[in-house]
C-alpha cells in the first residue's frame, strides 16, 4: 500500500490493513466495491474487476515456487516473498496452486510449507531487506 509500517505497532496497523489494501486496489482498478445484503445486515465486498491481473499475480507465485525456486528465503524477490507471506496469511495460497498438476502443486505446496515453517525471528535476523516481512509472518502465525 506504500505505508511505513513501525514494528512495534504491528499488531495495531494489521487490525485496518485489510480495509486499507481493498481501497488502494479499487484506486487502481483491480478490484470494485460493491454492497451485499446477508440476511439482516449489508456488507461490503471488494470483487476482482481485473481478471488478468490476478492471473498475472497467480502465474507468478506458481513460477517462483516450482521454475524459480532458489530454496533460501533471502535470495528470493522480496515482493515475491511477501505475496507468498500474504497469501498464506489470507489463506489462498491452495487455490493459487489449484489449477497445477498433482505432482506440481505437491511440490509448490511442499515448498511453500517449508518457506513459511521456516523460524521468522532466524530469518529476520538474516535478512536482507526482509525483515519487516518476516514479522508479518510471525504475527499471523501467533493470531
Amino acid at each position: 500500500s506504500g505505508e511505513t509500517w513501525n514494528p512495534f505497532k504491528l499488531q495495531y496497523q494489521l487490525r485496518n490493513v485489510r480495509e486499507r489494501l481493498a481501497k488502494a486496489l479499487v484506486e487502481k482498478g483491480i478490484l470494485t466495491t460493491e454492497k451485499q445484503n446477508f440476511l439482516l445486515f449489508d456488507m461490503t465486498t471488494h470483487p476482482v474487476s481485473n481478471a488478468s491481473e490476478k492471473q498475472r499475480l497467480v502465474k507468478k507465485l506458481q513460477e517462483s515456487v516450482l521454475e524459480r525456486w532458489v530454496n533460501e528465503p533471502q535470495r528470493m524477490e522480496r515482493r515475491t516473498l511477501a505475496l507468498l507471506v500474504l497469501a498464506h496469511a489470507s489463506d489462498v495460497l491452495e487455490n493459487v496452486f489449484a489449477s497445477l498438476a498433482d505432482d506440481k502443486y505437491d511440490v509448490a505446496m511442499n515448498r511453500s510449507k517449508d518457506l513459511l515453517d521456516m523460524d521468522p525471528e532466524v530469518e529476520a535476523a538474516k535478512a536482507r531487506g526482509t525483515e519487516m516481512i518476516w514479522a508479518v509472518l510471525a504475527a499471523f502465525n501467533k493470531s
